[in-house]
């Protein structure tokens, strides 16, 4: 019974309702950045995805699923983005999307930690998120509940098999995602 309590009592709470959190798309944004000949970066972004958040009592119940549309990616260059979408590149016809999903949620106040499974095409691997809790606040107009989030991290693209343009493009892809989800409603 002690070590029940110690438990409970060492569980971080959150400080987000219960339930299943739907995703702001008007608020929400997966950005990357690559190096280019390893002497600029490149940034991007994928324009559409969706994204779940379920909320339980304690932050280790806390999941996060998203899936990110590859043919998507915008990086303010037409021709470019036509580029990497082309077998050559990314292949978005072998590979239309990315998945996440989480697999552990810890940390406490603005600073978290999610520990997941990335999808891209038939490879999976670890990837670790630093998070930020931006806030949760009520919107005047329909007096919803929007809860803020900032995370970033990192991934090689060997690891995924997209070794493609060595030299080209860096190895290391910067990950900044920038998400809102609405509090559920309780009926």
């Amino acid at each position: 019974m002690t070590n029940d309590i110690a438990a409970a009592a060492s569980a971080t709470a959150l400080p987000l309702a219960p339930g299943n959190w739907a995703l702001d798309p008007f608020h929400s944004s997966v950005n990357f950045t690559i190096r280019h000949l390893g002497i600029a970066k490149v940034r991007g972004r994928f324009e559409r995805l969706e994204a779940e958040l379920f909320v339980g009592e304690r932050a280790e119940d806390a999941r996060v699923s998203a899936t990110v549309d590859l043919a998507s990616i915008d990086t303010g260059n037409a021709d470019r983005d036509a580029h990497v979408r082309a077998s050559d590149l990314l292949d978005v016809q072998k590979r239309p999307t990315m998945t996440y999903r989480s697999t552990r949620v810890s940390g406490e106040g603005e600073d978290w930690t999610m520990e997941g499974e990335l999808t891209i095409g038939e490879v999976t691997r670890p990837v670790t998120l630093a998070v930020e809790f931006g806030g949760l606040v009520e919107v005047p107009m329909d007096g919803s509940r929007h809860a803020g989030f900032e995370a970033t991290g990192e991934i090689r693209r060997s690891e995924f098999g997209l070794d493609f343009a060595p030299g080209l493009l860096g190895e290391v892809v910067k990950i900044q995602l920038d998400m809102q989800f609405v509090e559920p409603k309780n009926d």
